[in-house]
């Protein structure tokens, strides 16, 4: 089933596959893992036709929900990547239970058994990215943004007018600086001088460092003190 598909009446959790969101099972510095990211393509087809920018639908949290259900069953520490402009706002997206399949997914990482790590790799945006962001530890790239609203969004509500979107960024603290600061994140990862998408290598390499530093923090902590400071942070952000 396409995006051309997703009016359609047969469209469910069990029969669509949501191009927006990409899981499975991996290894990384030599551990099994199991790996949920959003991807948002890399032509102006495949973000049309596949991928969506990144806006999930229900049908992709229900997907990522079997992974975190199977890292659990197995043992494997859990790490999602959140590159999202927000979960998709389309009429389909609700009709299929879009904020409840939301709040689903938030609450099935904060009952996860294993050690779990997320990384804001681009764009955090609103529920589509806390979806897959209530973890153990949360890194950000240094040039990423991570809000509970775009500030696009935020200036339509305030002032009406999108084009106060720079006041809005502004007062929502979007960037990674402040956000550690406010303690939002736990750690921010350097990018390649003039950003990630300079030296892909190099940012691997720096997340891979990033990811090997915090599973070693997390490896002698009781997973029921992991499980009371992920739901207090999430509950007092």
């Amino acid at each position: 089933i396409t995006y051309g598909d997703w009016s359609s009446d047969v469209c469910s959790s069990d029969l669509a596959d949501d191009g927006a969101l990409v899981t499975g099972i991996g290894r990384l510095a030599g551990r099994t893992v199991a790996l949920i990211g959003h991807q948002k393509g890399r032509d102006l087809k495949e973000n049309v036709d596949l991928r969506l920018w990144g806006m999930t639908h229900p049908e992709g949290h229900a997907k990522a929900m079997r992974v975190m259900e199977t890292a659990e069953r197995f043992g494997f520490p859990l790490v999602t990547l959140v590159d999202t402009p927000g979960a998709y706002p389309g009429v389909a997206a609700e009709q299929h239970g879009q904020g409840g399949s939301i709040a689903r997914s938030q609450a099935a990482m904060l009952r996860l058994g294993v050690p779990t790590v997320s990384c804001i790799i681009g764009e955090g945006m609103s529920g589509g990215a806390v979806a897959i962001a209530a973890a153990d530890r949360v890194l950000m790239q240094q040039n990423a943004i991570y809000s509970v609203i775009s500030p696009e969004g935020c200036a339509a509500i305030l002032w009406k007018d999108a084009a106060h979107a720079a006041e809005a960024a502004e007062s929502l603290g979007i960037t990674a600086t402040r956000l550690k600061t406010l303690g939002v994140i736990d750690k921010i990862v350097a990018e390649p001088p003039g950003g990630a998408h300079r030296d892909y290598d190099a940012m691997m390499q720096n997340l891979k460092k990033a990811l090997q530093d915090t599973w070693r923090q997390l490896q002698n902590e009781p997973i029921e003190e992991l499980l009371d400071r992920k739901s207090t942070r999430l509950n007092s952000s």
